[in-house]
């Protein structure tokens, strides 16, 4: 089930929690690196490429929301982040600096494992298809169907993993309202008003990278009482 080849960095100040999921993902067929704050993952990826970064909220010194934000400003890798039970702000504020997914704490390791292999499935494949390629056009944003890339003029536009996803999910049902529930159900996460309002936050970081104004939307549009919408020139 898991990708044997997937390099994880834990990012957790709490050195058990640290050694207890590393132990546990390694059995799982996972390479891990752990971190024990912000500045020794920082050293780390400065050196290291990792397929997903899985990353405790609440550390001392720099916290992980703050790093969140500083790594989506150079890299698309995935980013689940440890939240503590309870803490909306935390998640909704997570979600907004370019987290994938949160997961709150305590938590079963086999729930983390799933999560783990949901999100990594969910990072588009690089082919060597050399078919024409099926464009979305979204005003100066052109959007690659089969290799799941944006880009704006030459310059190609980092999607994280759920951004891809999204757009993979919209880009194959153009002009049709999906509701907040069928994104949910389609991003492979649980059922429930907070992963609802998650799929917004993920709505709003997609559009600031589509749209020449995010807040009057052209292309990925709210539908009242339906939904979001992508609407391709």
């Amino acid at each position: 089930m898991s990708d044997p080849d997937a390099h994880l960095l834990i990012v957790d100040d709490d050195e058990r929690i640290r050694g207890l999921l590393q132990k546990f993902l390694m059995r799982h067929g996972f390479l891990v690196s752990a971190a024990r704050d912000a500045a020794h993952a920082r050293r780390l990826l400065d050196g290291l490429e990792f397929d997903m970064i899985v990353l405790d909220v609440m550390m001392p010194g720099e916290d992980g929301i703050s790093l969140t934000r500083a790594i989506r400003q150079t890299s698309t890798t995935p980013i689940m982040l440890l939240t503590a039970k309870g803490e909306t702000e935390d998640r909704i504020a997570g979600l907004e600096a370019g987290a994938d997914d949160y997961l709150s704490k305590p938590f079963e390791p086999k729930e983390l494992l799933l999560r783990i292999n949901a999100i990594l499935r969910r990072m588009p494949e690089t082919t060597a298809d050399e078919a024409a390629p099926k464009l979305l056009s979204l005003g100066p944003i052109r959007y690659d169907i089969e290799r799941g890339e944006m880009w704006k003029g030459e310059d190609m536009v980092r999607l994280t993993a759920t951004e891809s996803q999204l757009m993979r999910i919209f880009s194959a049902r153009p002009g049709e309202a999906l509701s907040r529930g069928k994104l949910v159900e389609e991003l492979g996460r649980d059922k429930g008003q907070a992963q609802e309002r998650a799929v917004d936050v993920q709505i709003t970081r997609l559009r600031r990278k589509i749209e020449s104004d995010p807040k009057q939307p052209r292309y990925l549009q709210t539908v009242r009482g339906a939904g979001y919408m992508l609407a391709p020139d």
